[in-house]
């Protein structure tokens, strides 16, 4: 099992942070780019966490504080992240901003942010309590829940982004148990594997948008 998630932790770490990289050189305007600047802080965020989970497989150290710290990272970036994704929403489909929603969606990242600097997470002792990863993730499921509608809404638009809705979805869909439950049942962490596929699709579709021909 080590061998096989951390191959398959490297290797997409490696493809979004390239993919990332090349969308910032290959975009031709600046919702192109932004797609990169999603990708890059989709990976190097993802770091924080995966890259410490890889090495406490293979190393005999306490990697604890460290595999904390890095979800609190990672849990900051893909907030960030879904932010972007609303921005991206905007350029792509050309869509006037609704300056009430815009103001909502910042809101929410500010209140996860928030809730997720609060000692009671247990960051440093990598904690995995119920009651706070139940509290930190309400306004982030709601952020993703509004970001998924939007794409939902412009799915008949473009071929390219027809199915961004569903990938951010299942994303959520797979990562509410393991937030909430794998404390209480660490077996619950494997679903972190089809979010992390939803992920690579949804780069895959930032790819295909930037760096190919517009299919409409």
């Amino acid at each position: 099992m080590k061998y096989g998630e951390s191959l398959f932790d490297i290797c997409y770490l490696t493809l979004a942070i390239a993919c990332g990289i090349l969308l910032l050189r290959k975009g031709r305007n600046k919702n192109e780019k932004r797609m990169g600047l999603a990708a890059l802080i989709l990976g190097c965020g993802d770091a924080f966490h995966l890259v410490p989970r890889v090495l406490n497989y293979f190393i005999e150290t306490d990697f604890t504080a460290a595999l904390g710290i890095g979800k609190l990272v990672t849990s900051i970036t893909m907030t960030v992240f879904y932010v972007l994704l609303y921005s991206i929403w905007l350029g792509y489909y050309h869509r006037p901003e609704d300056r009430k929603l815009t103001l909502c969606l910042w809101a929410l990242l500010a209140a996860r942010v928030i809730l997720c600097l609060f000692p009671q997470n247990g960051w440093l002792q990598n904690d995995n309590g119920m009651t706070w990863g139940i509290i930190r993730n309400i306004p982030f499921v709601l952020l993703g829940a509004a970001v998924a509608w939007l794409y939902y809404t412009a799915r008949q638009e473009t071929r390219r982004f027809r199915w961004v809705w569903l990938y951010i979805a299942l994303s959520f869909l797979f990562y509410i148990p393991v937030a909430v439950g794998a404390g209480a049942v660490p077996m619950l962490g494997m679903l972190m594997l089809p979010k992390t596929i939803c992920y690579i699709l949804l780069l895959l579709a930032f790819h295909g948008a930037v760096t190919k021909d517009e299919i409409r």
